[in-house]
C-alpha cells in the first residue's frame, strides 16, 4: 500500500506539472505560430480561418528579404558587430583581473564608480556619446556604432567576481616559473575562466544580434544598419505584408532562442559563480 502522504504528493506533483505544461503551451504558441507562418503565402496568412502549419510550404518570404530588403548587408553588419563586441570582452575580462588581483592606488574608489555606471540609464548617455563621437567625425561609421559598447560596467564586474576566487599562489607560482603578466593572464587567468567567458559570451552576442537603438541614433545610412533596424523598417514600409514580416521576425529571433537552449545552463551557472566571493 502506498502511503496517503506520498500518493498525495504525487497527485499534487502530476497537477503541478500539468499545470505547468499547459502555461509553457499557451506561451509558446505565438512563437510557434510565427514561425510557421514564415513559411506560408500572405494569401494564407490573410485567410478568415487561421492554420498553424503551412499548408504551401514556401521559402518566397525569405527571399524577398534578401533580395529586396538588403537583409544581407543588416547580416553582415549586426556579425561586425558581434565580432567586435567579442574584442571589447577581452578588454573586460582584463579589466576584471586587474581589479581582483591588483593592488593600485585608488582600485576600490575607481571600482565603485564603475559600479554606480550602472544605476545610470543607458538613454541619458545617448546624447554627450554621440556628441563626442560627433567630435570626433566618427558619426555614421561602423567605429562610431562599436566602440561605446566595447566595455561595460556589468561585464567588469562579472569578470572580477569571478576571478577574486583564483588562488593568488597559483599566480605566484607561475611568476616565479617566469610568466610574464600577459603570458600569465593568457595561459593561466583565462583557461580557468572559462565559465566566465561562456556566460559573457552569449550575453554579448545576443546584445550584438539585438543592437537597435543606437546603429538607429548613430548612422543615418542605411549600409550601417543592423538586422534590429531593418526589422523596424521592414515593419514600416510593409505593414501590410504579415507573411514577409513573420520571415523577418523568425530570422532575428531563432538564432538566440537556439543560443539559449543550448546554453542556459552556462548562464545559469555563470550567475551563480560570479555572486560568490
Amino acid at each position: 500500500m502506498i502511503p496517503l502522504k506520498e500518493s498525495t504528493d504525487r497527485y499534487q506533483q502530476w497537477i503541478v506539472g500539468i499545470i505547468l505544461t499547459v502555461a509553457g503551451i499557451l506561451v509558446a504558441l505565438p512563437f510557434i505560430w510565427m514561425v510557421f507562418s514564415s513559411f506560408k503565402p500572405e494569401s494564407e496568412i490573410s485567410s478568415l480561418v487561421p492554420t498553424l502549419f503551412p499548408k504551401q510550404f514556401t521559402l518566397e518570404n525569405f527571399q524577398n528579404l534578401f533580395e529586396n530588403m538588403n537583409f544581407g548587408l543588416y547580416l553582415k553588419n549586426t556579425i561586425i558587430i558581434v565580432l567586435c563586441s567579442f574584442v571589447g570582452l577581452f578588454l573586460n575580462a582584463m579589466a576584471g583581473y586587474a581589479f581582483a588581483k591588483y593592488q593600485f592606488k585608488g582600485k576600490d574608489k575607481l571600482f565603485y564608480l564603475i559600479l554606480a555606471t550602472m544605476m545610470i540609464p543607458g538613454q541619458v548617455t545617448m546624447i554627450p556619446v554621440y556628441l563626442i563621437l560627433n567630435k570626433m567625425h566618427l558619426t555614421n561609421t561602423m567605429a562610431g556604432i562599436v566602440l561605446p559598447g566595447l566595455v561595460g560596467a556589468f561585464s567588469i564586474f562579472l569578470f572580477r567576481q569571478f576571478m577574486t576566487t583564483i588562488p593568488d599562489e597559483l599566480l605566484e607560482a607561475a611568476r616565479l616559473d617566469g610568466a610574464s603578466e600577459l603570458r600569465l593572464f593568457m595561459q593561466v587567468v583565462l583557461p580557468i575562466s572559462r565559465p566566465i567567458l561562456a556566460v559573457q559570451g552569449i550575453l554579448t552576442f545576443i546584445a550584438g544580434w539585438n543592437s537597435f537603438l543606437w546603429p538607429l541614433i548613430i548612422a543615418n545610412d542605411e549600409n550601417l544598419y543592423t538586422l534590429s533596424v531593418g526589422l523596424s523598417l521592414l515593419k514600416g514600409q510593409y505593414g501590410g505584408n504579415y507573411a514577409l514580416q513573420m520571415a523577418g521576425s523568425t530570422f532575428m529571433v531563432v538564432p538566440i532562442v537556439i543560443i539559449f537552449i543550448i546554453f542556459q545552463k552556462h548562464i545559469i551557472d555563470g550567475y551563480t559563480i560570479s555572486g560568490m566571493k
